[in-house]
């Protein structure tokens, strides 16, 4: 499920990425719809009031709106990583149980027998009280329309286009900008797939994907880039940036909590 969600997410930045799309995004707008209306305009009007409080600057006032919406959705973020931990957790101790089953299952071709193997697996699920198709969508889900709204507030705010940031035009391309943007995906990809080797949980099949997905999304990132204007790309690099640091910061903390629990069990007296 989560493959496909981002899928659809991915899909959507690139069409309305494309420069075709950019270049009639202004007069495409719906301007009365429900989702301009709750959340596009509020973080337009948002971006527009930051900007002038930092003297007409929309490069610092993007970079300071995404920090808001990271922030807002940090707990929606946090609870899914913690629900992803546990499920990963889980997953390894099961491990050697659900791999003899499934080895058994590519050497037996009776349906009947294959039938069973099946439901001893399930079974293997149950008694761990794990769900594998239930992953904690949920969280995902509420996160797109905030994102997307400030993604789209910055597509259709025009004055926007008229400032500069820096070096470059937020209303036009550039190539050193949409280079860091791609680049900071890369670092992200590089701390996640560190923790997640550190941490022992994930299968070499997961974390195989991962790479595919890890050097995927970056050169992705970097030809929207290309062809966007770089208000977008400082928005993803900040965004990406910005979820870095939040990704370190779970980590850490579930870490030392982990080790906290370990502890206490440590010094528990046993029961008489």
């Amino acid at each position: 499920m989560k493959r496909i969600v981002t899928a659809f997410v991915t899909l959507f930045l690139m069409t309305i990425a494309s420069p075709a799309f950019a270049a009639n995004a202004q007069t495409n707008t719906n301007t009365d719809g429900f989702f301009h209306h709750f959340f596009v305009q509020p973080f337009s009007e948002l971006i527009i009031w930051l900007a002038h409080f930092f003297h007409d600057d929309y490069g610092l006032s993007i970079m300071f709106v995404t920090l808001i919406v990271r922030l807002l959705i940090f707990p929606l973020f946090a609870n899914q990583f913690k629900k992803q931990k546990i499920m990963q957790e889980k997953m390894a101790l099961i491990k050697p149980q659900i791999d003899e089953i499934q080895d058994k299952l590519k050497k037996i071709k009776e349906p009947e027998k294959q039938k069973e193997l099946q439901m001893d697996m399930m079974q293997v699920y149950k008694e761990n009280n794990i769900n594998p198709l239930a992953m904690g969508c949920l969280p995902m889900l509420i996160q797109i329309p905030i994102v997307l709204g400030f993604y789209s507030a910055i597509r259709s705010t025009p004055e926007i286009a008229t400032h500069s940031f820096l070096w470059f035009n937020l209303g036009q391309t550039d190539l050193l900008v949409a280079i860091f943007a791609g680049a900071m995906y890369v670092l992200q990809f590089y701390v996640t797939q560190r923790y997640a080797k550190k941490s022992g949980t994930q299968t070499e099949s997961a974390l195989k994907q991962a790479k595919i997905m890890g050097m995927i999304f970056p050169v992705m990132m970097l030809i929207l880039s290309m062809n966007a204007p770089a208000a977008l790309p400082l928005y993803w690099m900040t965004s990406g940036f910005l979820l870095t640091v939040q990704t370190v910061i779970l980590h850490v903390m579930y870490q030392k909590s982990k080790t906290r629990i370990a502890a206490n069990e440590e010094v528990k007296p046993a029961a008489e």
